[in-house]
């Protein structure tokens, strides 16, 4: 089957996007509201795209009623903000974060989750989240008629669980995926967890 994306409606383009591009990491983004509460939203529009500068990027749509989204308005209006590596046992609360709520509603009080002070990062993370990175807006794109809003974020520290470090065999530090347990995002209200880790070296 072939399927001619210029056939098809926007909302129809989006389902067979999030559909085929799988599994999609989750970043799961805190920002501080204009009151100085915390707002925390995942998205599965997400990866690390260069390492110098280290830049992740996150792609944010905009609300029903067609505004822009808070996490958008925190980072454009703050610049700082904390992207968490969602683990399976928080499914549950990462789900309850992406309720849409009134502006300065803190999902971290619906989810009941709490933060922890992020050395160098005026944003904390989640006291619970394995791997969590501490950016700073780079620059912020708008692309298609929407428009899709693209965040580029620079990456100035990273917090690693020491509970999922490990050494490898030339005695540098790598991260055991399989502690981390991280989630992937599928389609619709669909989730992948951690499966076999494979290994296979480069050819030379």
């Amino acid at each position: 089957m072939y399927i001619n994306l210029a056939e098809l409606s926007t909302s129809q383009v989006y389902f067979t996007m999030i559909q085929t591009v799988i599994p999609r990491p989750i970043a799961w983004v805190l920002s501080e509201n204009r009151s100085g509460s915390y707002n925390l939203a995942p998205f599965s529009y997400f990866n690390a795209v260069c390492s110098n500068p280290p830049l992740i990027m996150i792609s944010i749509g905009k609300k029903p009623d067609g505004s822009f989204k808070d996490t958008l308005v925190n980072i454009e209006q703050r610049s700082h903000f904390v992207v968490h590596i969602v683990s399976r046992d928080l499914l549950y609360p990462m789900n309850q974060s992406s309720a849409t709520l009134e502006e300065n509603e803190s999902e971290l009080e619906i989810a009941g989750l709490q933060t922890e002070q992020f050395e160098g990062s005026p944003v904390p993370r989640l006291a619970d989240a394995r791997i969590a990175f501490a950016c700073e807006k780079f620059d912020i794109y708008r692309l298609g008629d929407t428009p899709q809003s693209l965040v580029l974020g620079k990456v100035s520290r990273i917090y690693v669980d020491d509970e999922v470090l490990e050494t490898d065999e030339k005695g540098r530090m790598t991260v055991a995926a399989e502690r981390v347990d991280p989630l992937g995002r599928l389609g619709a209200s669909e989730y992948v967890s951690f499966g076999e880790k494979l290994r296979l070296k480069r050819p030379a």
